[in-house]
């Protein structure tokens, strides 16, 4: 959730919300005499103020061929991380999901079975990251100094598979620093992806600076090196693509074929599913936050899914930014809790 540089009061939270809201609905700019009628929280002069502080905040904005109102990106933001009050999906719809997501099928037929129904439950586009083809889970390491600040890694991964990488630190590290270092990452990481126990290695840093000593931060060093990038061989299905007539009808057909032609591309969206992985939570992008031009006409709201306790992809959908967020969160959350669940019971089948 990120923190906004204003506030509002009750009155002016509630009427953003129902603007939003209806204009989710009903895809029309919303009036401040629409508003006075619907929510009696003021005249129409008086929530006309209260209309026009929201625009000079750049939480909505006017068309120039109406009297009404819509949100911004920055309108939406603010009503998904603060008023948006999340609909429990239907029974109907629970039912649905867990057919699509029974245990006894393959992974393949699970992640297909995951974006069919997501993308109907949601009428968006919806799209699963494949799991990395290959999870490296870091057993045990060793370091061994050689000349000139080089030193031979030794990565035991998985079962069986031993890697040597030898690298090179910026600054001298002792024998005896190293030793400790091996410690740390044996004791703290151990049984973690290699790319995951970086991730988290990194972010602890980030968290508190302050609080960590010089092993920690060559720690942090060494294991940017030692770890690298993680191998993956990564790809995405996509489903319901048919669903996104509505981007051109709303935004132009530009902003639908620039779309369109991001899912050809495929390592652009990859890469920005990896990031999505590496935030381990619900996420959403609205417009130009997810970095690509071809969504910025758009939203994509994200859950991980998780193999024998690791995150390994997500699952997601794709969708105009006037979609009914309070619905599409909790669908997009509780399909990849089932696919978690099913992927975890498959895996734990004999074959």
């Amino acid at each position: 959730m990120r923190a906004f540089q204003f506030e509002l009061n009750d009155r002016a939270s509630q009427l953003l919300k129902h603007m939003i809201e209806s204009y989710i609905r009903e895809g029309e700019p919303v009036s401040s005499h629409k508003l006075a009628r619907e929510t009696r929280l003021g005249s129409s002069a008086t929530i006309r103020n209260v209309m026009a502080d929201l625009e000079e905040k750049g939480l909505v904005t006017s068309p120039h061929t109406s009297a009404g109102r819509v949100p911004t990106a920055l309108g939406y933001r603010f009503f998904v991380d603060t008023l948006v009050t999340a609909q429990a999906p239907h029974d109907n719809e629970k039912q649905e999901a867990r057919e699509a997501l029974m245990p006894d099928k393959a992974q393949d037929e699970l992640l297909q079975g995951a974006t069919n129904v997501l993308s109907h439950l949601t009428h968006c586009a919806s799209l699963v990251m494949l799991p990395r083809a290959e999870r490296q889970i870091l057993r045990h390491l060793e370091f061994i100094p050689l000349e000139g600040q080089r030193i031979l890694v030794i990565l035991v991964l998985n079962d069986t598979e031993v890697q040597n990488r030898i690298i090179r630190l910026e600054e001298p590290v002792s024998p005896s620093e190293l030793q400790e270092i091996a410690n740390f990452l044996n004791r703290e990481f151990a049984g973690f992806d290699l790319h995951n126990a970086q991730t988290k290695l990194i972010r602890g840093l980030e968290a508190d600076r302050k609080q960590i000593n010089r092993v920690t931060m060559l720690a942090v060093n060494v294991a940017k090196h030692a770890f690298g990038a993680p191998k993956t061989n990564a790809e995405f299905l996509i489903r319901g693509e048919r669903n996104l007539i509505s981007i051109a009808q709303e935004s132009g057909v530009q902003k639908l074929q620039q779309l369109f032609q991001a899912f050809t591309q495929k390592q652009m969206m990859l890469s920005l599913l990896e990031k999505m992985v590496d935030a381990e939570s619900l996420q959403v992008y609205i417009g130009e936050e997810a970095g690509l031009e071809a969504l910025q006409a758009s939203s994509i709201i994200t859950a991980p899914y998780a193999l024998s306790g690791q995150v390994v992809g997500v699952l997601g959908v794709i969708g105009p930014t006037r979609m009914p967020y309070d619905r599409v969160l909790p669908l997009v959350e509780m399909t990849a809790k089932l696919l978690s669940v099913a992927l975890n019971l498959e895996d734990q089948s004999p074959h």
